[in-house]
């Protein structure tokens, strides 16, 4: 496959799953600031940008960062590289670039995504009516795409995108469930449609510890980190022409897979005791894999400085 189709499917993948997580952090946040009285709507509005990639200078005590801003931000300003906006403008044009793989509903669902960003219609939507529509569009997209692609390469590396975004995402939402009250992990679960799930798992018994384990442990719930970065291995695996018949010579694929099997191997305490920090290192490691990918697969394409949305 030709490392230009390759590379925007990837980010296709990478871009609609970005912009419906981000959608649903928002979701959690601007709930909990506007029912927990016990919430300091700065503080929360700083860890926030700073968990989402946006840097904010600790010191500068002077520019008040509000839910306004932070809607600005991470949601309608298109000049922001972090917003949804500017996320599914990118994913629109990387599915220009790819237009001659998708099919046409799967273009015709992602072109009809964009065009609601500069006629102003997204901008207009209250924030959770504007959040709900995000998640819609992208299960959409996400439907179209799996009901009307081939499983060749090109479908893989649109999996690996969306699978290593996957889990960088949702340990930003365990980073923002953990820097915030108890009742955050309720939320948290809600935002990634895992409340019911949860429950079922653990017969009804709602805790922090439990809430953290399924998020980032459970192997059947699609939106843990597990089973993403168990999901972003095996389309590596697929990707691989020839296996090996020692070790892993896919880079990639074993930050990816030294990181699953250290999720899946230590002690939970002392993993939900740095959780945070943990979380974050969880992200450096889907940049590696990321550089790694684009070094292995993307050598070929043409610039890309469009990928303005950290990676």
């Amino acid at each position: 496959m030709l490392s230009r189709i390759a590379e925007s499917l990837f980010w296709i993948g990478r871009y609609v799953e970005r912009a419906e997580d981000t959608a649903r952090i928002l979701d959690v946040q601007t709930q909990l600031i506007l029912e927990d009285p016990g919430v300091d709507e700065e503080t929360t509005c700083r860890s926030l940008l700073s968990i989402m990639g946006v840097e904010v200078d600790p010191e500068d005590t002077a520019t008040a960062i509000d839910t306004a801003e932070v809607l600005r931000v991470l949601a309608y300003d298109t000049s922001s590289s972090a917003s949804i906006a500017a996320t599914l403008a990118a994913a629109r044009e990387s599915a220009r670039r790819a237009r001659e793989t998708l099919s046409t509903s799967m273009w015709e669902a992602m072109n009809t995504t964009y065009r609601a960003i500069p006629s102003g219609h997204f901008r207009s939507m209250r924030p959770p009516v504007a959040f709900r529509w995000v998640r819609d569009r992208a299960a959409q997209i996400n439907g179209i795409g799996e009901a009307t692609m081939t499983r060749d390469e090109g479908y893989q590396f649109l999996v690996l995108g969306r699978s290593i975004e996957r889990a960088d995402m949702t340990s930003r939402l365990v980073a923002t469930a953990a820097l915030t009250s108890g009742s955050a992990w309720g939320t948290s679960l809600r935002a990634c449609g895992a409340y019911e799930a949860f429950l079922r798992t653990y017969k009804g018994l709602e805790t922090e510890r439990g809430a953290a384990e399924f998020l980032l442990l459970d192997r059947l719930f699609p939106r843990s980190v597990v089973f993403g970065l168990t999901q972003a291995e095996r389309a590596l695996e697929s990707l691989e022409s020839a296996g090996t018949r020692v070790g892993v010579q896919n880079e990639a694929q074993r930050l990816l897979g030294r990181t699953r099997a250290e999720l899946e191997y230590r002690s939970l305490s002392d993993f939900v005791a740095e959780l945070p920090s943990e979380m974050e290192r969880l992200q450096r490691t889907c940049a590696l894999a990321t550089d790694a990918i684009t070094r292995r697969y993307f050598a070929g394409a043409e610039a890309t400085e469009w990928h303005g949305v950290r990676a």
